[in-house]
């Protein structure tokens, strides 16, 4: 039905209540970004906290299938150019003030917003922080040359605009070790 916000998803024939609340696909973006996870755990994480029942373990590959269009917003899986220019994680504080004021509302604050409204207010972020920070992302990361005022952002603000790597902690103990012999 057009305008619906799904609370379930069809797997294996039967329709399985979902946790859709936006709290949740956040959560579930988090651990398929950490580095500590492997493919199959950040399956398992998506999983186990979308879908409010326990899904068998032959449908997996299906309830994960449906998962994914669900937090893509009802969207068919597209090929898109990787790049990365934003982090849920580090983010957030410049992410939620835009969220907000599309929303006209503090949305952490609600006892639930769907996701996809949630999404919705995300895809609607207009100028702000945030807006300037991805812009200045993507230019660097495509190798375009910055405005003179994006320039100057970066300078003043080169810990908010730099992407942290997402390290395991094996790696992050390997980086201090060969920072101390460098430094």
């Amino acid at each position: 039905m057009i305008g619906a916000l799904p609370t379930s998803l069809c797997v294996g024939g039967e329709e399985r209540r979902i946790r859709s609340d936006f709290r949740t696909v956040l959560l579930i973006l988090e651990a398929c970004a950490d580095a500590e996870l492997n493919e199959r755990e950040k399956a398992c994480v998506c999983v186990e906290c979308l879908y409010e029942d326990e899904i068998p373990p032959e449908l997996y590959s299906e309830a994960l299938e449906r998962a994914s269009w669900f937090i893509d917003g009802g969207n068919a899986a597209q090929s898109r150019v990787n790049v990365r220019v934003m982090d849920w994680a580090q983010d957030e504080a410049l992410i939620f003030p835009a969220i907000n004021k599309v929303a006209g509302k503090e949305t952490r604050s609600e006892t639930y917003i769907h996701w996809w409204t949630f999404l919705g207010y995300f895809c609607e972020i207009g100028e702000g922080s945030f807006s300037t920070v991805v812009a200045i992302r993507y230019k660097l990361a495509r190798g375009k040359p910055l405005e003179k005022y994006e320039r100057d952002y970066l300078r003043d603000n080169s810990d908010r605009v730099k992407l942290r790597g997402r390290y395991t902690a094996e790696e992050d103990a390997e980086r201090e070790r060969l920072k101390s012999i460098f430094t």
